[in-house]
């Protein structure tokens, strides 16, 4: 069923690790670690939670979330339309631009805000003000996963007409570079497979949507299935681990299994499931979020039951029991985006 507010514990440590500044990046076991700081990557990913949250809820407590992310991300953007990412506890960035990575996280957050429905006008205005800067640079990117994430945010963004275009010539770009890495029994789109591996199916799901061209279609199916042999064991859902990753003609690496992971994969078949309408795809969403739960290489949940934070994933003796920021919000987005399922199965 949809989540009720008072099952979901997880929004405490939403709270607890989140200041007047924005989200923490990491912690020590259950405590924030404030000498890391704050990035933008997890100030805009826990923006799209918390609007989320509010769709759902309507409580002041989570817009008052949404202000606060948004104005870290406001304040992270270069005049030229880029975005810093690390910043220091004395509230200074300490770079002078971020990551294409983040970039695109960033305009993944402001069009997710934008397309819903239960944020106020004026906080949207300040998301079309960070996109209108961000504009010149969607041409110019070179990271295939930037270009996934814009592809994403750039979904909801579809009202503009140059939108679309933008998104034809991202999406296009990713097929060229998938015919080019794709060889043999190798259907990807680079020569080996890292983080976020999911979001290049996803942002193809989403062009496809939007533009109706077989070949995104094609592309998106053929390579979320490899990703799917991969990592979708008979029982459990297995990522591939950070420790070594997976290169082109060598095994994946078994551990550290991370909790972005498993939300992003969800997201992904979650989309293949609404194009396809084919029940096995919405199944390995479900496992993908039972890997939270205990369906997983080790057998353990990763959901700290006293505070309902997140652990930071599986290494090869079992938990890592730090409870960072990108974890927390990865299980907050896969929990709430995979109870509208279930609540439709009367689950």
């Amino acid at each position: 069923m949809l989540h009720r507010e008072r099952d979901m514990l997880f929004t405490n440590y939403l709270f607890a690790i989140t200041d007047d500044v924005g989200i923490f990046q990491h912690s020590i076991y259950g405590i924030p670690d404030l000498s890391k700081g704050y990035t933008t990557d997890d100030n805009s990913r826990a923006l799209i939670l918390a609007v989320m949250l509010y769709e759902q809820f309507k409580k002041r407590k989570y817009l008052k979330l949404i202000y606060k992310y948004l104005a870290f991300m406001l304040f992270a953007q270069n005049n030229d339309g880029k975005f810093k990412n690390f910043m220091n506890f004395n509230r200074e960035f300490i770079e002078e631009e971020g990551s294409e990575d983040c970039f695109g996280r960033c305009l993944w957050a402001l069009g997710r805000t934008i397309s819903s429905e239960a944020i106020p006008e004026n906080i949207k205005r300040s998301c079309w003000h960070m996109i209108n800067k961000a504009l010149e640079h969607w041409p110019n990117l070179n990271s295939p996963r930037a270009k996934a994430y814009s592809i994403v945010g750039l979904s909801y963004l579809t009202q503009r007409p140059e939108v679309i275009n933008h998104i034809e010539k991202l999406s296009m770009s990713l097929v060229e570079q998938y015919k080019k890495c794709k060889d043999g029994d190798w259907h990807w789109f680079e020569d080996y497979m890292t983080y976020g591996n999911a979001f290049f199916p996803w942002s193809l799901f989403k062009a496809y949507n939007i533009l109706k061209m077989d070949v995104l279609l094609e592309t998106a199916q053929e390579s979320m299935d490899f990703l799917g042999r991969i990592t979708l064991k008979e029982d459990f859902f297995k990522p591939i681990g950070c420790n070594g990753w997976f290169m082109k003609g060598k095994e994946p690496a078994a551990y550290d299994e991370q909790p972005i992971e498993a939300c992003e994969t969800l997201l992904s078949y979650l989309d293949y499931y609404e194009i396809t309408k084919d029940k096995k795809h919405l199944k390995n969403a479900e496992k993908c979020f039972n890997w939270y739960k205990g369906q997983n290489s080790k057998g353990v949940s990763l959901i700290d039951e006293d505070t309902g934070a997140c652990y930071d994933g599986l290494n090869e003796n079992g938990l890592n029991l730090n409870q960072g920021s990108e974890c927390l919000v990865s299980y907050g987005i896969a929990s709430m985006e995979i109870s509208k399922y279930l609540s439709q199965k009367g689950e």
